[in-house]
């Protein structure tokens, strides 16, 4: 485990996703007659994201982690900083990125096959060659026998599963979830991380995971960034030094995993000096 500088600089070759001085303010409404006031939701944020990286994002409420996934998504503007995909900037929502969240989001009218399908209609793939990609997705997400439900047909981890398997078939370079799993029961929680994990392993995407729980953020990530609010910057990022594949074996119970479980909980508490 390492506790590291929060404005890390890799390789420029490494770097998939870079950010400098993001800052991010939301006009507040005004009482007639007075000045005008502002809540400033990020500042001087300042993080580089690998190529391939599992990156996760933890904080307390109101830290502005959500908004930083709308900024990488490309429906936040910032008001200030930049914000640059393989060095260029990002100027909004874009195909390069997939987004899964916290409701799973998917079209009620539109069958489990057709939800995978929608991004490749967008792309205008061709319809065989969608076919054949939405069925490796289904395999992947372990949903082939149910291509023909609608979402109200399915379980609350099964239309997860939907949603995962929708923003990856067509391809995005980046995965961005907010909190995707925070809505079902904690065994199906562990075998969403588990999936997850596999398909990061098979594809090599960048994914940035937005998470209320330490555990979670350890489970998965390479790193964990720490972000502060009021306004939301990051203090601290936190290498994972966890072997992997990260389902074997009890690796929650080891001391390794309990060591930065406690440091993640001590810099969220606001003790840095102990930690």
């Amino acid at each position: 485990m390492t506790v590291i500088d929060p404005t890390p600089r890799a390789r420029t070759s490494d770097v998939k996703i870079t950010l400098r001085g993001i800052g991010k303010v939301f006009p507040l409404n005004k009482t007639p007659g007075a000045a005008p006031r502002e809540f400033v939701a990020l500042s001087e944020i300042n993080l580089d994201i690998r190529r391939g990286e599992f990156l996760a994002i933890v904080g307390p409420s109101g830290s502005g982690k959500s908004t930083l996934l709308d900024i990488l998504a490309g429906l936040a503007p910032i008001n200030s900083g930049e914000a640059l995909i393989d060095g260029r900037a990002l100027s909004g929502p874009d195909l390069d990125r997939g987004i899964v969240l916290q409701g799973d989001s998917l079209f009620p009218w539109r069958t489990v096959r057709k939800n995978i399908e929608f991004g490749l209609e967008v792309k205008k793939t061709p319809k065989q060659e969608r076919r054949g990609v939405v069925d490796r997705y289904l395999r992947l997400v372990g949903l082939t026998e149910f291509d023909n439900h609608f979402p109200h047909e399915l379980s609350g981890g099964m239309k997860q599963r939907v949603a995962l398997a929708r923003a990856l078939a067509y391809d995005p370079e980046i995965l961005l979830m907010d909190e995707p799993f925070a809505a079902v029961d904690a065994l199906t929680r562990e075998t969403l991380q588990n999936e997850l994990l596999s398909i990061w392993e098979a594809t090599g995407k960048t994914i940035v995971f937005v998470t209320h729980s330490i555990e979670e953020a350890i489970y998965l990530s390479d790193r964990v960034a720490v972000l502060t609010s009021n306004p939301g910057t990051i203090s601290h990022i936190i290498d994972v030094n966890l072997p992997r594949p990260r389902n074997s074996g009890d690796l929650r119970s080891s001391p390794e995993f309990g060591r930065i479980r406690h440091t993640l909980w001590q810099l969220l508490q606001g003790r840095e000096g102990r930690a």
